[in-house]
Formats: C-alpha cells, structure tokens, sequence
C-alpha cells in the first residue's frame, strides 16, 4: 500500500469513527417512568371504571393491600380477619395526568364518612383509604384531605385513612375488569348495593 493510499484509508475511518464519539457524548432525553396509585374505596369492581376512561392512565388492577396475610384470597379478604382492604392499583403516566387529579376523582367516587365499610357493604375489608408510595403523593393525599374538611358538601367526619403503601397482592383473575367480563352483574350489583344512590347525596352527582 502507497503512502497516499495510507494517507486516504486512515482519513477515512477518521470520518467513520467521529460521528460515533460525537453521538455517544450527547445526552439522551430523560424517560419518565409510570407511577403508581394506590386507593381503597370499598368493592374494588366499583373503583376500576372511574381511573380507566381517564386520559393518562395506563391500567388498574384490583387486588388487596395493608393486612397481615401473605398472599391472601378473596376469600380469607372477606372475612374481615387479614386486616387487608380492597383496593385498585393505578398505574398512570404523571407527563399526562397528575396524582392530585386521582385524588379528585377517589373523593368524589367514596363516602369519606362511612367507617369500615362502603355503601352495602361492611368490614374492615370495604374501608377508605389512600395508599401513598411517596412522600409527595403523602403530602398531596393529606393536603386535598384537609381541604375536603374544609369544603365538603356534606355533614359527617371524614374517616378516610392516609397510609404507607404495602405489599401489593393482586386480586384473582375473575376480580379483574369485572365490570367489562360482566356488565350485567356489575350494573346490578352496583344499583342494588346504593352506591351511586348515595355519591348523589354526597356529591350532587354520581361519581363515575
């Protein structure tokens, strides 16, 4: 090989090799990952529909959280005996939708002062309650919850709890989109247990 053709061979990969240095040093946009919600607002059927249809989230699971039980069934739940509380996991994209407006649409989709049941439903099991994952979501939930004792159209103590986050256990498969598997059930369900009876009262308007 000529030294002019050297010369060239070397100019080349020189050209080839630039680009990629200069690539690898740029930064890349940073990703925001999914976050998660956690609510108990008594039959957890009940509590999918209002997250589902809102821009932004990107699913809900239905399942059980804050008891002592590892790994629980629906049916040990129902006892009232493994402390859990029904609850939906949403998991939504903050860029979309922030945590302040999950908190709007889990008021106005509870009776705040119902202790340890919902609606027809009763036990420790149905209770109300905001899980949070971190201390903003902790310091949002408390803030909207003592503006909701502010301003509530209502009479009564609100009895929600405001606690850590636990283990998550999803519920059983039959539990899950119950409302689109059975919507027959689901709507009877619904109307006979006074639910939307009831957020009327409460809030002027059904929730969902």
């Amino acid at each position: 090989m000529s030294a002019a053709t050297k010369t060239a061979y070397w100019l080349l990969c020189a050209m080839l090799v630039t680009p990629a240095v200069s690539y690898a040093g740029e930064a890349k946009p940073a990703s925001t990952a999914p976050a998660k919600a956690t609510f108990a607002g008594g039959c957890f059927w009940c509590m999918e529909p209002p997250y589902d249809k809102l821009p932004g989230v990107i699913s809900t699971t239905s399942g059980y959280m804050g008891g002592k039980t590892k790994n629980p069934t629906y049916e040990q739940v129902s006892t009232g005996r493994t402390g859990h509380a029904e609850v939906v996991e949403v998991l939504y994209d903050p860029k979309v939708i922030g945590y302040e407006k999950l908190l709007e649409v889990f008021w106005r989709n509870v009776d705040p002062t119902q202790r340890d049941g919902q609606f027809c439903d009763h036990g420790s099991q149905y209770r109300t309650a905001i899980f949070y994952h971190d201390e903003a979501q902790r310091k949002l939930a408390e803030a909207s919850r003592a503006a909701l004792v502010k301003t509530k159209p209502f009479k009564g103590d609100i009895v929600t709890q405001i606690a850590k986050s636990e283990e998550f256990y999803p519920a059983e498969e039959y539990h899950q989109d119950y409302y689109k598997k059975n919507p027959a059930r689901y709507k009877f369900y619904r109307a006979g247990c006074g639910r939307d009876a009831r957020l009327k009262e409460l809030w002027g308007a059904p929730g969902d």
